[in-house]
């Protein structure tokens, strides 16, 4: 049942009187009114909040699948190869990333619209996030030495599907490096190996200024 409240004594009457039960006064019927008013408010905004978020769902679904649909899927034994190297990641502790590469992540074998509108120098690999869709070039497959190599460019690749930069994502490879297995004294003249040290000696300098030289690694 509808209320009314007094607004000199704040006694709640009946919606039907006309004067407060208590005091005397005059009732309006404002407060209720206001209050009903408020009601319809709050309810208008909460369907605005729900429509905006559903919309932003949509819109976002509907970018995902423009990206599986303009790139091809890998073949099989690519596939298979990636899951090798994802379980490389996962014996050497990498538990998070080897999750989320194994299982939600599309991966392709060429780039998508998106790719193509933004471009890519001479990767091996490129990640959209936060769409968790993932490009493995041919070097991938055939300029990486063998499976670790590769685990190395798909924990660089993990990085970037959590929302992390370049230049933090060759940082975490580099430091991580032994830990995967992936040492100097194994890759140090492979191509991926000084690709990556190039790279990070530019954009993560700070990783290269220890020895008596100050240029050298500082991860060992």
């Amino acid at each position: 049942m509808n209320r009314n409240k007094c607004s000199r004594c704040g006694l709640v009457n009946l919606l039907v009187d006309e004067v407060c039960r208590r005091c005397g006064a005059a009732l309006t019927g404002e407060a209720s009114a206001a209050g009903e008013s408020g009601a319809v408010r709050k309810r208008g905004i909460g369907r605005r909040l729900i429509w905006i978020f559903g919309t932003t769902l949509v819109l976002l679904f509907v970018f995902y699948l423009s990206l599986l649909l303009t790139s091809d899927e890998l073949e099989f034994d690519r596939r298979q190869t990636v899951r090798n190297a994802i379980a490389i990641l996962k014996q050497n502790g990498f538990d998070k990333e080897a999750f989320v590469l194994g299982n939600l992540v599309k991966y392709r074998a060429t780039d998508n619209w998106w790719n193509r509108y933004v471009g890519h120098r001479d990767a091996y690999a490129a990640a959209n996030f936060p769409f968790e869709v993932v490009t493995l070039y041919p070097e991938f497959f055939d300029v990486a030495v063998d499976d670790t190599e590769r685990a190395a460019i798909l924990l660089h690749e993990s990085n970037h599907l959590f929302g992390s930069g370049e230049d933090a994502a060759l940082e975490r490879v580099w430091r991580d490096k032994q830990r995967l297995g992936w040492t100097a004294d194994k890759y140090g003249q492979t191509k991926v190996w000084n690709n990556t040290r190039e790279l990070t000696v530019a954009r993560v300098p700070k990783l290269f200024q220890c020895g008596t030289d100050g240029h050298s690694d500082c991860i060992q």
